[in-house]
This record gives structure tokens, sequence and C-alpha cells, in this order.
């Protein structure tokens, strides 16, 4: 394999010196960009470009064309295990995604198999190869997944949610089945994410998108516990090197330090936690990733300089930090205010590790 160029994004995760503090962004590859709309009007609609690695790979690599980013991450959508296991997964015109067959009962989670990445997902795997091969050793590539608990959010209401009322119905009624669907989940996204790792993916990351609308009982129960077996399985090293781990919840602020408890080498922050106070509280386990308000990206540039600052002060000096807008990317943000964010950290951010005897 070839040696990495830029290694600065795997270093932050493992808090090992850097010269700046490195950064991508969460949705990099989308809407958001012109030539991203192009190539998924060439692909006909978004599972088409999702299955289609030669695309795929051109809409992975389109932002790091434009932008001096210290990473590239694998486009695909995070309900890909869903449609593997059958549950018929389509995205209406101008909507979130749907599937034809929900889960509803005991006998369709007995029914559900497990998918096998080579097999029913291969198109993500050939993907990943094929970034990585474009890549050319230039940037790490990040491989990901939704959590057990987002999958199964969307494979039992059936769409997207403002209440989730049928989910909790289940969780609340029916707590074995929801744990059965969770189960075979965690071992699909094990399966999953490895296979990536294998495929050449250098990092990984697990969106859970959902995990904060939970108690704090449930969310252990039900989320937490099944990212710890994720984990718990995960591939750790990989082409002489570690394989660095990054747990999202989106709006997980006060569940930090059991996030960082369960033993992944960083935890990702959305934009409602100080990221100095997460530091304080969980910083010496972990790296963090995050955490700006995508909507700053809407303001000027100066604005825009003035969050960056703000951040980078709060985090303070040293590793450990992977500067990321805290939520995806939204698709009425300007190119150029994006151009203006990564500029802005990269000039930033070097006076923040000026301690340090990075290479």
């Amino acid at each position: 394999m070839m040696q990495l160029q830029n290694d600065r994004y795997l270093r932050a995760l493992l808090k090992q010196p850097v010269d700046r503090t490195p950064v991508w962004m969460m949705r990099q590859a989308g809407r958001y960009l012109p030539e991203y709309r192009a190539t998924r009007a060439i692909a006909g609609d978004f599972m088409s470009l999702c299955k289609n690695p030669e695309l795929a790979c051109e809409v992975t690599l389109q932002p790091l064309r434009r932008y001096p980013l210290d990473a590239a991450i694998l486009f695909s959508d995070i309900l890909t295990i869903p449609d593997a296991m059958g549950l018929g997964l389509y995205f209406g015109e101008g909507e979130g995604p749907k599937f034809q067959r929900p889960i509803r009962d005991f006998m369709d989670v007995v029914n559900l198999p497990i998918p096998d990445p080579e097999q029913e997902l291969r198109y993500v795997m050939d993907a990943v190869r094929t970034i990585r091969r474009e890549l050319n050793g230039s940037v790490p590539l990040i491989g990901f997944s939704g959590s057990p608990w987002t999958l199964a959010t969307y494979m039992v209401e059936g769409s997207g949610s403002k209440t989730f009322s049928i989910i909790k119905k289940m969780m609340y009624s029916e707590p074995e089945v929801l744990h059965m669907l969770l189960d075979k989940l965690a071992q699909s996204v094990v399966l999953y994410l490895n296979a990536q790792i294998a495929a050449g993916a250098q990092s990984v990351m697990i969106f859970d998108t959902w995990g904060g609308i939970l108690t704090p009982r449930d969310y252990k129960e039900f989320s937490l516990s099944y990212m710890q077996t994720i984990v718990n399985g995960l591939t750790r090293e990989a082409e002489g090197r570690k394989v660095p781990v990054t747990l999202f919840t989106k709006n997980g602020g006060q569940w930090l330090e059991v996030i960082a408890a369960t033993g992944c080498d960083a935890v990702g922050l959305d934009w409602t936690t100080d990221i100095g106070n997460a530091r304080s509280r969980i910083g010496s386990n972990v790296a963090l990733q995050g955490n700006m308000d995508p909507s700053v990206l809407l303001g000027s540039p100066e604005r825009i300089r003035q969050e960056v600052q703000s951040i980078l002060d709060s985090y303070g000096q040293g590793s450990g930090h992977v500067f990321n807008l805290g939520h995806g990317i939204t698709p009425d943000v300007d190119p150029e205010r994006a151009g203006v964010f990564i500029d802005a950290v990269q000039s930033l951010s070097r006076t923040y590790h000026l301690d340090t005897t990075a290479e």
C-alpha cells in the first residue's frame, strides 16, 4: 500500500502530535457542491449513485479537489445494511428515506438475514477499494456505519420520524423484540465495518443520529450497549497501523463519559456541547471531533473565522482535536464559505500546536 502523505487526521485521533488541527466536514461530498449534483444527475438517483463504485468514488474525491481537507469519507448511506436485509429502501422525490417493508413484529425480526458484506454489500466494498486506489496515499479514508439504534429507528418507523412513537412503543411494550433486532444489527455492523477496513478504510465512524431522543437509562440499554459490542468486535489494526474508531451520538453531550468508556478512540460532538468542557470531562481518555454549528457557514467570512477561533480557543493547546462541523454541511451553503472555514482552521490552528514536536 502507498505510504500516507498526510496522516494528521489519524495522528490526531490517536492524540499524537500534529503541526495543525486536521479538518474534514460531515457530508463534505454532497448537495452543496454543483459537481456533486451533476454526478448525481448522471447516476439518476441517490441510491444508484451509492451503488455505482466509480461514481461513488468520483463524489468522494470532489471535495478534495476543491479544498485541502485532511481526510476523505466514503460516499454511501447509513441505510445500506437495512437495504441489504431486504426492507426495500427507496427515496421519494424531495423526501427522506422510506422502507417498503418495515419491521413491525417478532417474526419480521426472526426472518431478517445478516448481510454478507462482500455479497449483498459488495458495491460498498468496491467503492472503498476504488477510492483507496484513486486517493493514492494523499489522505486517509474514513469508513462508516449507522449505529444499531439509529438503523432500527428507520427500520421500525419505516421512514424518518418526529415522534419515534412506533419504535418507542416496541421499546416499552416488547423490549425483547427490539433487543433481538439491535443484536442482529450490531452483528451486521461489525461485519460491515471490518469488511470496509479490509477493503482499505483507515478509520471508521459510527453515526448514532437518534441516540439523543432516548432517556439516559434507555440510551445505555438500547443504543450505547450495542455500540460497545461493535467497538469490541472491530479490527483495530491494519496495514501496520491502528484503525481509530469514532463514536458520534447527536445530542449526546450529557453522556460523554460513558461514550468515552467504550474504548473508542474519539468522540464526536455536536454544537450543543462546549468542546473545552468536553475536553475537561473526557479529553484525557479520547480525542474529540467537532463541533461547529453547520449554520455558521451561512454567515460572513469574518463570522466563520471568529467561530473557528472560538472553538480552537475552547479546545486549547495540543493534539487530540479533529475539527469538524457538529453535523452535516447543509445543501444551502455556498462552497466558497466552506473554503473559508477550512482555510481558517488551517491558518489559525498552528499556534495551538507549537509546543509539540510534530513531523
